[in-house]
């Protein structure tokens, strides 16, 4: 272990050279901070998303007004992306509006009117059809309709829960118009495909959105519309305007602008996904002007005073713990804790400051960021007193992950690729800060039985109420822009430790007969309960299978490793057997034909568009881009060297990658960096997960020499948890590259520490590298 330190520090201090030669290499970007429109009254313009600010082809073509009285007026053109106005803390977007009583709308023949709408839903009618939906179940003359033959599982799942879970608990699923058969959730529409129109459950109630490609307007007349709406008798609600005057932002496509009325001046301040450019030269219609300012990577704005000063602190920190050396213990626990305390401060002031509530203008520079990132990597080096395997690799994953997100945030041509960077900065800080900072509250000995497995139950509750927050206010993408499923992970790992702990013991669990029934219960329960939501989640929310596989690869390894703990040897051989089963079906599955795959209901789009992208042009671009881009990098990238020359400079056609920052991360650093970069790549990986499995290993053998049966619960604990913690990241490292090298068919997970994944790192990686950190310590104390 000791030689592990001085080889990983080497290894960072070059991987923060090449991230600091990256933001030094960077070439000067220009952006607008403010868009003045001037309009004389009774006055029209349209214009172009691009002239807003936003990334050329990503915001939709605009139609502002003004109308006699002085109001600003807009509506959506052509184009790709939506409009929005932000309100009151309420989103409206362009082409829809909120259902109320009275409204009668109009899709192809098909005409209906809103008789009722009270907190149970709304009530509407067709012909002599009579209809009821309440956000989750759509009723026709008060009995819902049997499943779509087409429904998966997940989709089937969910509409029976809706049918017996109380209104609060359901699960919000959209009613689609369109189609040729009345079914689930879908009115059929003559000669319309579906969705021609949508009817889904938001904040301020039930809305009524257009689709934009439907083929038929989707006419409305609503006499009680609100003052935000220009209303016209049975008018499109596609082109429909939105007022602008009392509006706090306008949300074009993925960019969000300030809006600031200054008499006839509109100003609108460009606040995310910026559009970049080389020089502060831009043609602009005649009552458009830009206020031009340069891209500052190093800026500290005055509202970022309080990180910077907890930054500074973890920083002073850090410096006092190199310099103490290795040799001097007192207190070292205690400043790291401090350190950590202060790197955390810093981390969450940076997320506060990037989600904009200073301001746009109120962002510290990406350089900032990366001090912050540096602090996180050389506490995670330097603060324990013992640098296992798994550790010093890790360290260096992450780093290699921050590199990779920094050259891709700096090589694009808008802003919203550099934030991607920095929230993962300011999440490393944040996690690896928390981990240090309870370091002093693990005690020498486990806490009782007891008081261990409500622990355990109330981090089970906790990730249960979110996995429901996340079904019924969220998507696959999340809730509140988190990932709950991360942090599920991470309590079913640790329940299942704390399950198979006992099991394995060959002493009597704490308590004996004198524990309580429920805690027992609760015991062999909570992770089954705790699997069961999460496949829930994966098969009702989740549009691929990659949830089921990366569960299959965790619940085989568990059992794998509670079977040669406990010298099960013909268990092991089966689990083994059935992995080497796996491998031989995917290899199968290749050689299938489309027709073949093309029967089944499981997913079957995505096996077609694995074994024929090119007949797939939308869903199959993906996976063509990413191989376009793999075979351009080569062996030594594609610059030829290794990516050196490349560094800070523009990313190429391999950013245009649909979740390049994400799922297919490992696409742009092949076609950067090369096949012989991502072989070290992988013997990295391969180091962490090994060295994951050698500390467990050392856990389960300590457990053996001690009598003290707490300590070798602990031990076994411990054990198991890193085995779970092993298993997950090689399912996701297994899944990724497979996705990526087109080995599977795509599936939405990210790479462990390389892909911009912000909940994976927080709530798994940070607390499985604590973990590690706490059971190296605890070997070389025993």
């Amino acid at each position: 272990m000791k030689a592990w330190r001085p080889l990983a520090a080497l290894a960072l201090a070059g991987l923060c050279a090449l991230q600091l030669l990256a933001l030094l290499r960077a070439p000067a970007a220009w952006m607008p901070s403010r868009v003045t429109l001037t309009l004389a009254r009774s006055a029209a313009l349209d214009l172009d998303g691009a002239m807003l600010g936003a990334p050329p082809g990503s915001a939709p073509q605009l139609h502002l007004r003004r109308a006699p009285d002085g109001a600003w007026w807009v509506a959506r053109g052509g184009g790709n992306g939506s409009l929005a106005l932000e309100r009151d803390g309420v989103r409206r977007r362009s082409g829809s509006v909120r259902v109320a009583a009275g409204q009668r709308f109009q899709l192809g023949a098909a005409g209906f009117t809103v008789d009722a709408l009270d907190g149970r839903g709304a009530d509407f009618s067709h012909d002599k059809t009579r209809w009821h939906y309440d956000g989750a179940t759509l009723l026709r003359d008060g009995a819902p309709l049997p499943a779509c033959p087409d429904a998966r599982l997940g989709t089937r799942l969910a509409a029976l829960w809706n049918r017996v879970a109380p209104s609060a608990l359901t699960l919000a699923r959209p009613l689609v118009f369109g189609g040729n058969l009345d079914c689930g959730n879908r009115i059929a529409i003559a000669s319309l495909p579906a969705p021609a129109a949508t009817m889904a459950r938001s904040r301020d109630g039930l809305q009524l959105a257009a689709s934009a490609d439907a083929g038929a307007p989707l006419l409305l007349a609503d006499p009680g519309a609100a003052a935000d709406t220009k209303v016209t008798t049975a008018s499109p609600l596609a082109g429909r305007e939105l007022r602008l005057d009392d509006a706090a932002a306008l949300v074009a496509g993925r960019t969000r602008l300030q809006v600031e009325r200054n008499g006839d001046l509109l100003h609108l301040q460009p606040a995310s996904n910026v559009a970049l450019y080389a020089d502060a030269q831009l043609r602009l219609p005649p009552g458009v002007e830009w206020t031009w300012t340069r891209r500052g990577l190093w800026q500290l704005p005055a509202a970022a005073w309080v990180p910077a000063t907890a930054g500074a602190a973890a920083l002073l920190g850090l410096g006092a713990l190199l310099w103490s050396g290795r040799r001097r213990r007192t207190g070292k626990a205690t400043a790291a804790a401090l350190t950590g305390a202060a790197l955390a401060g810093c981390g969450l002031g940076l997320l506060w400051l990037q989600r904009g509530a200073a301001g746009p203008g109120a962002v510290p520079g990406a350089g900032i960021s990366l001090l912050v990132a540096w602090a996180a990597l050389w506490l995670a080096l330097w603060a324990p007193r013992r640098l296992p395997l798994a550790l010093a690799a890790g360290v260096l994953l992450l780093g290699v992950g921050l590199l990779a997100q920094l050259d891709l945030g700096l090589g694009a041509p808008a802003t919203i690729w550099l934030r991607y960077f920095q929230k993962t900065a300011a999440l490393l800080a944040l996690g690896v800060g928390a981990g240090l900072a309870v370091q002093p509250l693990h005690p020498a000995l486990p806490l009782p039985q007891a008081r261990i497995e409500a622990l355990l139950v109330l981090l089970a509750g906790a990730a249960l109420a979110a996995l429901l927050l996340q079904v019924v206010f969220g998507d696959e993408t999340g809730v509140f822009e988190l990932q709950p499923v991360e942090f599920a992970k991470l309590a079913l790992a640790a329940l299942s430790a704390h399950c198979l702990a006992l099991a394995a013991g060959a002493q009597p669990a704490p308590g004996g007969a004198s524990s309580s029934f429920l805690m027992r219960s609760l015991r062999l329960a909570t992770p089954a309960l705790l699997f069961m939501a999460l496949l829930g989640v994966a098969l009702v929310q989740v549009d691929d299978y990659s949830p089921l596989v990366l569960l299959g690869v965790w619940g085989g390894a568990m059992a794998l490793a509670h079977a040669l703990a406990t010298r099960q040897r013909l268990a092991a051989v089966l689990l083994l057997a059935c992995a080497g089963g796996a491998v031989l079906a995917v290899a199968c599955l290749r050689g299938a034909g489309p027709g073949e795959i093309a029967q089944w209901n499981f997913y079957a789009d995505r096996f077609l568009v694995w074994l024929d992208p090119a007949t797939h042009p939308h869903t199959g671009q993906q996976l063509l881009l990413g191989a376009r881009a793999v075979a351009e990098g080569g062996w030594s990238g594609a610059d030829h060297l290794f990516g050196l020359a490349a560094l800070g400079q523009d990313a190429g056609p391999a950013r245009h990658i649909p979740a390049v920052q994400d799922d297919f991360a490992p696409s742009f650093f092949l076609n950067r960096h090369g096949l012989a970069a991502a072989l070290g790549l992988w013997l990295l990986q391969a180091a962490f997960i090994g060295g994951l499995l050698a500390v467990a290993l050392r856990c389960w053998q300590a457990q053996a020499g001690t009598r003290d049966f707490r300590r070798a619960w602990l031990a076994r604990f411990r054990c198991f948890a890193l085995c779970g913690g092993a298993a997950f990241v090689f399912g996701h490292v297994l899944l990724s590259w497979g996705t990526n090298l087109a080995i599977f068919p795509v599936m939405g997970q990210p790479m462990s520490f390389l892909s911009a994944g912000g909940s994976h790192l927080l709530f798994f990686i940070c607390p499985l590298l604590a973990l590690v950190a706490a059971s190296a310590q605890s070997l070389e104390e025993t």
